[in-house]
């Protein structure tokens, strides 16, 4: 299989260790919260690969966003779950720093296409 690149593969190692998560709290009969983080934390990945099909630029952009703002409320419900005794310290840090490095590297995604862009326009205007 080729490597797709490291946003692919950190937001789909995510979501299978969140869709773990869930099956676990799921048995522990907790169903609010746990479908809350798997809808959040699996659409990460999926705007991302809708990004990668995006049809320009601008739409690429609008994607990673819509990818961001997912991994900040998923943020916050695993916050919930570490602070309302469901996931223990260490899980939480070692899931929310997953959770921080693909939010980095998608912000950088973002960034970069903006210089791109700007670039671009420089260009035109000469």
């Amino acid at each position: 299989m080729k490597d797709k690149g490291p946003i692919y593969n950190k937001s789909k190692e995510f979501a299978l260790e969140i869709i773990k998560l869930c099956r676990n709290l799921q048995g522990d009969k907790e169903y609010i919260i746990s479908n809350q983080i798997f809808r959040s934390a699996t659409s990460i990945g999926a705007n991302y690969r809708e990004a990668i099909a995006a049809e320009s630029d601008n739409d690429f952009i609008h994607k990673i966003a819509v990818a961001t703002k997912e991994a900040h409320e998923t943020q916050y419900w695993l916050e919930l779950l570490s602070d309302g005794g469901y996931i223990n310290q260490d899980y939480f840090n070692s899931l929310n720093n997953l959770l921080d490095e693909i939010i980095r590297m998608m912000t950088a995604s973002v960034l970069t296409m903006k210089k791109k862009q700007c670039g671009a326009q420089a260009t035109q205007n000469l």
